[in-house]
């Protein structure tokens, strides 16, 4: 019986320690968060008050470095004009950037397309420097197609370029199958009455020029080219001394294979202009 009371007057005591020492924790942790709070209040408003009694003049003389290390206004101010700083030197290299690049974009379009390009691309121009005229190579019935092939394309420099596609002996080079949008310009320059001789100019000035283009695709199953588009006009020999300046611009869709490869060939082929900004031919995957 009296070892009962004895475990009982234990237990009794034991329960009473913990009640005490929760009792104390609890009061400790109030009486902590409060002076927290109080601490954070009395920070916020020194912080406050240093920016409202800031001196930002020029003639602001700056304490010693011992000061500054003990100063809690000094180190208010330094943080908030670091974050300022570093906010407008972020802006102003943002605003930087998108104006070289709107510059550059202006300047060297191909360098920064607006868009991305195409998986399968390619955009071909003509050599300026090239300046003989592509040759005649005999009747259709031999070559299996209408006009004279133009073989002098840049694919890598200036404006051109190659997106997974190849340019071999001015053909390009079709990778995969779908539907491309193929498109092609020639420019031509017909000499005037006043740089021909005799009776030989009048008949060009009676008979005038028929300009044609041509975009053909040539398939490996297949021995004669296929014409896939052509773009044709009337055009008169210019009179006086001023030549007389023309443009075929056609494009259009077709379903090519892998192999398949597009070419281009014009009619009066030595009046050719092969500009790259004026004669060119491309296509591109659009499904």
């Amino acid at each position: 019986m009296a070892i009962s009371i004895s475990l009982q007057c234990l237990g009794l005591i034991i329960l009473a320690a913990v009640l005490l020492q929760t009792i104390a924790v609890a009061i400790s942790f109030l009486y902590f968060n409060k002076v927290l709070n109080t601490m954070q209040e009395s920070f916020s408003r020194s912080s406050v008050s240093c920016l409202m009694n800031a001196n930002l003049r020029s003639d602001f003389k700056y304490p010693a470095e011992d000061e500054k290390k003990s100063d809690p206004c000094w180190q208010v101010t330094q943080q908030l004009h670091y974050r300022i700083e570093k906010t407008m030197a972020d802006r102003f290299q943002k605003e930087i950037s998108t104006a070289m690049r709107n510059k550059l974009t202006g300047v060297l379009p191909i360098l920064t397309p607006a868009v991305p390009l195409p998986e399968v691309a390619a955009h071909v121009t003509g050599i300026t420097s090239s300046r003989e005229p592509p040759a005649a190579e005999g009747s259709r019935s031999s070559r299996g197609y209408l006009g004279e092939r133009i073989r002098a394309w840049e694919g890598q420099r200036g404006l051109s370029f190659l997106q997974n596609m190849e340019l071999r002996g001015g053909e390009l080079l079709v990778p995969r199958a779908g539907l491309y949008y193929i498109y092609a310009q020639t420019y031509f320059r017909l000499p005037s009455t006043g740089e021909t001789e005799g009776e030989s100019g009048e008949a060009k000035e009676e008979e005038g020029a028929q300009l044609v283009q041509y975009i053909y695709k040539k398939m490996s199953s297949y021995p004669v080219p296929i014409l896939l588009m052509k773009s044709s006009r009337s055009a008169c020999w210019p009179r006086g001394q001023e030549p007389g300046l023309f443009s075929l611009h056609q494009a259009g869709t077709a379903h090519l294979q892998p192999a398949d490869r597009l070419f281009i060939t014009v009619s009066n082929a030595t009046t050719m202009e092969m500009d790259g900004r004026a004669s060119y031919f491309g296509a591109f995957l659009v499904g």
